[in-house]
């Protein structure tokens, strides 16, 4: 009830069907004290429910956990967003999150807590800033806050928001750049275009380009509606410009001026430059499908056996990508709402002026989803359901400016028109959402399904020229809040029930916990995914192992996951050869030899995956007598480097412990 009468009191005091919000709008009224609670509640709401238990995920990905601890214990391992404290080699993304991360460690000690905090604390400022700026275009308070908790309560938000992936500080810059541009548009203002710039300028040093999509949604509403000549929206576009450039590109030039033999290897890059790892591994490599991921990650199994295919993504490309499997309930709770709220303004208010900043806004909205949407829907490969974080704030700012355009107008028969397109929207794709899941809450979805009904009905039928002159508009407004009620019920359900689950790992999955069968034929995908990405279960003898060395690394294995699992679990630098799929082209043998010859390496450990019959493609019996470990057996050391597994396995002794071979380089070769 708080929303309802906050917008009706915005109504009331003079946003009206015939008042135009353009950019000549006048200041916002004050606050009422029920609206200033209404915010307190909100952004309380959202830091209580986040915060809480947010320890039960973890090290959350321990290989961004990993290298947070290691920038816990280097300064140069902050700066470069390092995966071990001996700063050997990157994460495979630029450091913004790390730096907050390894900060918050430096300050608190490294935990779970300090590793988690700050994410859920990020969520509670991209609440705020949304709130604000559709506060803003809106001279409604009661908008403002619908825009904030339709955030809040999307799964994929309270997901990621409570883990360690660079994804909710890569949002919570673009929610600002966002913010920024909303500030700019009612007086043309450059400085605050500039500082949009900036801001988008750490979306791209949090996860490169994703930060940018919604470049091009900022610049054209900015060209399209600030309150200036062209030529002046082009200078300020191109100050704006300048700015993205400077407060990315400092960092970029550090990792060229700084020798490449004092710094880390940048993961993910063939060259070690920050530009190919841009615009090849985890730029335009992503989109056409040539980022290596499903793609050689392993050396050859043993003869006679075929590995089984697997997609981090899961989901089929399409214009349908976005609705379907796990990324649908993620992010797609009120996509089809928010889609129809941009269509609505758009059409109820044609005849604004050009600078009109409710259009304005909800065009920065809607472009912002439409193209994160479109290059979402067409990336090839490596597409996790979690990487659609990025449109969240674009989908609750549309459904949100689509409710208060629909509750400005409710009096005629647009409004209502517009109300009951948008309640449909949102009630029947949650029952659909909630339909996939059956088992789960059965009430929650005929509920919602009947809310829905009984509301767009109503207001159908008091659109409706004789029944419309009796029915007065309070009631039409609390149609309009019931069905919102209704459209919302199910993403926050979903929300709720991810809160309490922990999620660890790379392929996470958000509502209510679900129970795979890790057995049978699914066991060699888990043996796969355990291998390239870290099992979490290291043998303690192992571990025991890596803590009594005194070398620069206690380890060397193939892989940033592995490796990352090692140095969580033993608090000592383990050496990831070959960065996050074994593909980077370090070390070389020789500088592999050079450092164990000068005992800067402790051990060098290979996992062993002993091959089902399922996976044979020949039938041949295996012949007796065969050496344990032997290929021939099915025994298979799934290496990127080969050559510096064929050199360590010639050359040093090695122990056999569960799934891993030790080979001990500190005593010297055996031949």
């Amino acid at each position: 009830m708080t929303i309802s009468r906050a917008v009706a009191t915005t109504a009331d005091n003079g946003s009206d069907a015939n008042t135009p919000l353009s950019a000549e709008s006048g200041a916002l009224p004050p606050a009422r004290r029920s609206e200033r609670a209404g915010l307190v509640l909100l952004l309380a709401g959202t830091a209580a429910a986040y915060l809480w238990h947010i320890t039960v995920n973890g090290m959350g990905n321990s290989f961004y956990a990993a290298a947070a601890w290691s920038g816990s214990w280097s300064w140069k391992a902050i700066l470069f967003g390092s995966l071990d404290p001996a700063n050997f080699i990157t994460v495979d993304k630029p450091p913004v999150s790390q730096w907050i991360m390894g900060i918050s460690g430096k300050l608190f000690g490294f935990s779970s807590a300090s590793l988690l905090v700050p994410q859920a604390l990020m969520a509670v400022v991209a609440v705020a800033l949304l709130y604000d700026a559709v506060t803003r275009v809106t001279r409604s308070r009661g908008a403002g806050l619908l825009a904030g908790l339709v955030l809040a309560v999307t799964p994929v938000v309270a997901l990621m928001f409570r883990f360690d992936n660079p994804d909710a500080a890569m949002v919570l810059a673009m929610t600002a750049a966002a913010w920024c541009t909303i500030r700019a548009l009612p007086q043309a203002s450059m400085r605050w275009l500039v500082w949009a710039g900036v801001a988008l300028g750490f979306a791209f040093l949090a996860k490169m380009l994703e930060g940018l999509m919604v470049l091009p949604a900022l610049a054209l509403t900015y060209l399209l509606v600030a309150p200036t000549t062209v030529g002046r929206r082009v200078l300020h576009l191109s100050a704006a410009a300048a700015a993205l450039i400077v407060s990315s590109g400092w960092y970029v030039l550090l990792t060229i001026v700084w020798p490449t033999s004092m710094r880390p290897y940048l993961a993910g890059s063939t060259n070690n430059t920050f530009l190919d790892l841009v615009f090849g591994y985890n730029g335009f490599a992503r989109y056409s499908g040539d980022s290596g991921f499903g793609q050689n990650l392993f050396s050859a199994p043993p003869p006679g056996y075929r590995l089984p295919m697997f997609n981090l993504g899961g989901q089929d490309r399409g214009l349908t990508r976005m609705f379907g499997g796990e990324i649908g309930v993620e992010i797609s709770w009120l996509l089809p709402a928010a889609l129809v709220a941009f269509v609505l303004v758009l059409i109820l208010r044609w005849r604004e002026p050009r600078t009109d900043l409710v259009r304005g806004a909800a065009l920065l909205c809607g472009l912002w989803l439409l193209i994160d949407s479109v290059v979402f829907s067409a990336m090839q490969t490596g597409l996790h359901a979690y990487y659609t974080l990025a449109v969240a704030p674009a989908i609750a700012g549309s459904v949100a400016l689509g409710a208060h355009e629909a509750w400005r107008r409710r009096g005629d028969v647009y409004g209502k028109t517009a109300a009951a397109l948008l309640i449909a929207a949102a009630g029947i794709w949650a029952f659909v959402l909630l339909h996939r899941n059956p088992a789960w809450q059965p009430w929650l979805r005929w509920t919602i399904l009947v809310i829905t009904v009984v509301a767009v009905l109503a207001l159908v039928a008091t659109a409706v020229g004789a029944v419309s002159r009796r029915v007065p508009t309070r009631a039409t407004a609390m149609l309009l809040v019931l069905g919102l009620v209704g459209g919302l019920a199910g993403s926050a359900a979903y929300t709720a029930a991810t809160l309490p689950q922990a999620h660890i790992g790379s392929v996470l999955f958000v509502g209510p916990a679900r129970h795979e069968s890790k057995s049978g034929a699914a066991q060699p995908f888990q043996s796969l995914i355990g291998v390239l990405l870290g099992t979490g279960d290291y043998d303690p003898r192992v571990v025991a192992l890596l803590k009594a060395t005194d070398t620069r690394w206690s380890a060397a294995i193939d892989r940033s996951g592995p490796a990352a699992e090692l140095e969580l679990a033993s608090r000592t630098p383990v050496m990831a050869i070959g960065g996050f799929i074994a593909q980077d082209p370090v070390p070389t043998l020789a500088q592999f030899q050079d450092l164990v010859r000068t005992h800067r390496i402790g051990y060098y450990l290979v996992p062993e995956i002993k091959l089902p019959d399922t996976l044979r493609t020949s039938k041949t019996p295996v012949p007796a007598g065969l050496p344990p470990y032997s290929p021939e057996a099915g025994w298979w050391h799934p290496v990127g480097h080969t050559d510096i597994y064929d050199w360590v396995s010639a050359h040093y002794p090695v122990r056999h412990f569960d799934g891993l071979a030790v080979y001990d380089l500190t005593g010297g070769a055996t031949s």
